[in-house]
């Protein structure tokens, strides 16, 4: 996989933004962060972030569609990735367990389809937000 020095001045932005964030980002935020960089359309983010992903450096929430950087962008080889999302305070806690991917694999192999990647989304509280709320 590509490392850091193959990116473009644009993803390298967008990726220093979203590593600097205390949690996911849409496109439009990220936008309006880089204005001042000289991005002026959404469809800049998006490239970005389109090669971003398609790099490892970054993953899509899919219930938020917002984006936050890769916990491990040095390890390209997870193919199941799951989040758990604090619906509180908006943190992102990214997981991947290759016993698990395995697993999940084989259950979805075993009906004759072929799997390309997959991420799971648990939507809930945090421990800091549910210590608060005690």
């Amino acid at each position: 996989m590509a490392g850091r020095d193959t990116l473009t001045k644009n993803q390298l932005r967008v990726l220093e933004k979203l590593e600097a964030a205390t949690g996911p980002l849409s496109a439009y935020t990220l936008l309006d962060q880089l204005r001042e960089n000289g991005f002026r359309a959404p469809l800049q983010v998006y490239r970005a972030l389109d090669g971003l992903m398609n790099a490892g450096f970054v993953h899509r929430l899919e219930s938020m569609n917002a984006f936050v950087a890769c916990a491990e962008p040095h390890d390209h080889s997870h193919r199941m990735i799951a989040f758990a999302i604090c619906d509180k305070c908006g943190q992102v806690a990214e997981f991947s367990d290759e016993t698990v991917g395995k697993s999940l694999d084989a259950w979805v192999g075993s009906t004759g389809f072929a799997a390309k990647k997959a991420v799971i989304e648990f939507r809930g509280t945090c421990a800091a937000c549910a210590a608060v709320a005690a």
